[in-house]
């Protein structure tokens, strides 16, 4: 990661939302927006692989 302010989720393998810096983490990862990054987790759960998937297949 780029920005030393935002810290590592806890679990490297499932994406807690309810947790503002695990939100941050994960958009900045995917390269997304949090609005983003909770629809792609609302669509196929909190797997961060296939979260991973669903945006390589759905980029807009």
């Amino acid at each position: 990661m780029d920005n030393p302010e935002i810290r590592r989720p806890a679990d490297a393998s499932r994406i807690n939302l309810n947790e503002d810096y695990e939100r941050r983490y994960w958009a900045e990862a995917f390269g997304v927006s949090e609005q983003r990054l909770r629809e792609a987790v609302q669509t196929v759960g909190v797997s961060a692989e296939a979260v991973r998937q669903f945006l390589l297949r759905h980029r807009d």
